[in-house]
């Protein structure tokens, strides 16, 4: 596939209009500022959704979030809170956070094909008050990222149907066999004395032993 002509690049929201028409009154409507009871009900049943913030200087960056039996905690209709459980201590999600304060949202519940999308500001919290409701296993979150929802609505399945993400039968199923992280990472970081065993042990450990 050749790379797009630079001449052909859509420069602005009017030509963009243009091309793909305008939302419809419903599309436009069903954005709300706050969290209804159907919003609160989907979250309640969400144990994954994404996360995308931005940097002071403009880098993006999405993570997965994973948690049960939600992944986020409604405190009321325009406030929940996201436990940041153990993970590689990169902390890109948590420092663009502390820089912008601002975040996206993208909540999922499996076999189901809408999503919800939420955006709005945010904040790291170290309140023990707060994020002691969130212990497991007896293991407080030391963190947690604080949303206030400034914008929310629920996306249409498209995107899902077209990738068969939940109706994918074992025929059509991409082959998990084919991927390695260990022998992934060795390639990639050539770290001396790094062996695919050794980093294959240390990573089936941090998964059994530090999910909280």
């Amino acid at each position: 596939m050749n790379r797009p002509d630079p001449d052909r690049i859509v420069r602005s929201a009017e030509e963009l209009e243009a091309l793909i028409g305008l939302p419809s009154e419903l599309v436009i409507r069903k954005q709300l500022d706050h969290l209804d009871a159907h919003m609160r009900a989907f979250i309640a049943r969400s144990p994954f959704l994404l996360l995308g913030t931005s940097g002071a200087d403009g880098s993006c960056d999405v993570s997965p979030r994973g948690d049960l039996p939600s992944v986020a905690t409604v405190l009321d209709e325009t406030t929940l809170i996201l436990a940041d459980r153990p993970g590689n201590r990169r902390a890109d999600s948590l420092k663009n956070v502390i820089e912008t304060g601002r975040i996206g949202l993208l909540f999922l519940v499996p076999g189901v094909g809408e999503t919800l999308r939420i955006n709005g500001r945010a904040c790291v919290t170290r309140d023990e008050d707060v994020l002691t409701p969130l212990s497991v296993n007896g293991k407080r979150p030391v963190v947690g990222i604080v949303v206030e929802v400034q914008e929310c609505y629920f996306q249409c399945a498209k995107a899902l149907i077209r990738s068969k993400l939940w109706t994918r039968g074992e025929a059509e199923a991409p082959d998990g066999d084919g991927f390695d992280l260990a022998e992934v990472l060795v390639d990639q970081c050539r770290i001396e004395d790094q062996t695919v065993a050794g980093l294959k042990e240390q990573i089936e450990t941090s998964y059994r032993d530090r999910l909280y």
